[in-house]
C-alpha cells in the first residue's frame, strides 16, 4: 500500500494508461537539483497508448525519438517540441507497448495557487530538460521522482478529450474546483 509522501512504485505504472494517469492526479513530482528541490501537485494529464492510438508519438513505430516510450514502466519520455519547449512522460503499462502519460500541468502551492498549466510551463518551471529523458523515476536517483498524495481538498478530478487531438476519448484528466450546489 502507498501512503502519501512515498514514491510510486514501479507497479504503479505498469498499468494501462487512463488508469495510471487518473491515479496521477494529486500526485507529487519533485525534482531537485542545485538549485534546491521543488515540489508540485499533479493537476492535469493525459493517457497515451501506443502505436494503437493516432495521437501517439509511437503511432508510426519506433524511432530514437520516442524509444524510450517502448521501455520499462516508470521511466521519463522527455521530448522536445516547436524548437523551443520540453515535455515531460511517464512509461506506462508492459515494456514493449510504447505507452505513457504526459504531464500538462500542476499546483505549485498550498493554497492550489498557482497553477503551473501547460506541459511547457511544467518543464520550465521543474528545469527538466532532455537531460532527465530516460531517468527511471522509480529507481534510487534523487533528481526526479513521483510521490503519492490526496487530490487537494475543494478540488474533484474531470475527465475530458486530450488538448489538441480530434479523438474524443476522454483521457484528459484534471483536478477542478467542485461545483457548489444549493
Amino acid at each position: 500500500m502507498t501512503r502519501a509522501g512515498d514514491r510510486l512504485p514501479r507497479s504503479f505504472f505498469k498499468r494501462p494508461s487512463p488508469d495510471v494517469a487518473r491515479d496521477l492526479l494529486g500526485c507529487w513530482l519533485v525534482r531537485r537539483s542545485s538549485a534546491g528541490t521543488i515540489r508540485v501537485q499533479l493537476a492535469e494529464v493525459e493517457a497515451y497508448l501506443g502505436e494503437t492510438d493516432p495521437a501517439s508519438h509511437a503511432r508510426r513505430g519506433r524511432t530514437a525519438r520516442n524509444l524510450p516510450m517502448y521501455g520499462p514502466a516508470g521511466h521519463a519520455y522527455v521530448y522536445f517540441v516547436y524548437g523551443m519547449h520540453h515535455c515531460l512522460n511517464v512509461v506506462t503499462g508492459e515494456e514493449g507497448e510504447a505507452a505513457a502519460v504526459l504531464l500538462r500541468g500542476a499546483l505549485a502551492g498550498p493554497d492550489a495557487r498557482p497553477r503551473l498549466d501547460g506541459p511547457a510551463r511544467l518543464c520550465r518551471a521543474l528545469a527538466v530538460d532532455l537531460a532527465q529523458n530516460r531517468l527511471d523515476l522509480c529507481g534510487r536517483q534523487d533528481e526526479l521522482w513521483l510521490e503519492a498524495g490526496p487530490v487537494p481538498a475543494g478540488l474533484a478530478p474531470l475527465e475530458g478529450p486530450r488538448v489538441g487531438v480530434s479523438d474524443p476519448t476522454p483521457w484528459r484528466f484534471r483536478l477542478a474546483a467542485r461545483e457548489h450546489r444549493a
